[in-house]
């Protein structure tokens, strides 16, 4: 077996350790069988174990500088998939609240009740009932349903929040000032439509931008897989020595200012 070999074997159990350790709602469900079991079992945080998977893999390619650069490289990966993941999550939380809210103001312009307007919201979607159901049971209970609103913002999703106080605020002034709840609503959701369709095409423009920063991201790696193909062994020259060690550290951070920059302008414009 080859020098490699041993440290490539502890690289792939390490992965598949990572890879098949149980998350949290597995651990929950064992817990309900076997308690003292699930309190032993040592999940590392999922920044953690993509952080030391980086870093042993860069390790055993490239010495102490790849440990970090690996590293380096992992948690940005990680950090901009849950970046993009909130992203959707947070259009998809906005449109269901955007459809819910509709509905609510079609109904008061056939003559419903605002109470009677807000308690379909169960039907609506899950986030429209943990949303808006709070303004639903004050409504019903005739107590303060722009209060129930506030507190629901203070606490609920961050997509939505400043929806909550628009729609808080509404309700609130068509009680002072007896104007008509559904016009006031409808400004809210003209606003929040409009928002929704400029992030979308925002995020459109900017697939270009994105793709040609994730191509000068790429390029470096490209470049060490043409020297090893002409024979030049890139590795071999960032593994031995200090100037190598110090090439390798250097150019990750500067891939990664280059990316974070370029992440930087391209959500900048999204609203």
């Amino acid at each position: 077996m080859s020098a490699a070999g041993p440290g490539w074997a502890v690289c792939a159990a390490v992965a598949a350790g990572l890879l098949i350790a149980p998350g949290p709602p597995a651990r929950q469900r064992l817990g309900t069988v076997r308690p003292e079991v699930a309190r032993r079992l040592p999940v590392p945080p999922a920044p953690l174990a993509v952080a030391l998977l980086g870093a042993v893999l860069g390790g055993l390619a490239c010495g102490v500088a790849g440990s970090l650069a690996g590293g380096l490289v992992a948690t940005t990966i990680r950090r901009r998939r849950a970046r993009s993941r909130d992203r959707s999550r947070a259009g998809a939380e906005a449109a269901e609240l955007a459809e819910s809210l509709a509905r609510i103001i079609e109904e008061l312009r056939t003559g419903a009740h605002p109470a009677a307007a807000l308690q379909g919201v169960r039907s609506d979607g899950a986030l429209a009932d943990r949303t808006l159901g709070p303004a639903a049971a004050a409504a019903r209970l005739g107590d303060d349903v722009p209060a129930a609103l506030v507190r629901t913002a203070a606490r609920g999703p961050a997509a939505v929040r400043a929806e909550l106080q628009r729609i808080a605020a509404a309700w609130s002034l068509s009680d002072r000032h007896g104007a008509p709840l559904a016009d006031l609503l409808d400004g809210v959701l003209t606003d929040l439509r409009w928002r929704l369709a400029f992030a979308a095409r925002t995020h459109a423009r900017s697939a270009g931008p994105r793709a040609t920063a994730a191509v000068l991201t790429a390029l470096p790696v490209l470049g060490l897989g043409l020297g090893h193909l002409l024979g030049a062994d890139p590795l071999g020259v960032l593994r031995s020595g200090i100037l190598g060690q110090a090439l390798l550290l250097v150019g990750t951070g500067l891939v990664w200012a280059g990316l974070s920059w370029s992440d930087r302008l391209t959500t900048g414009a999204a609203p």
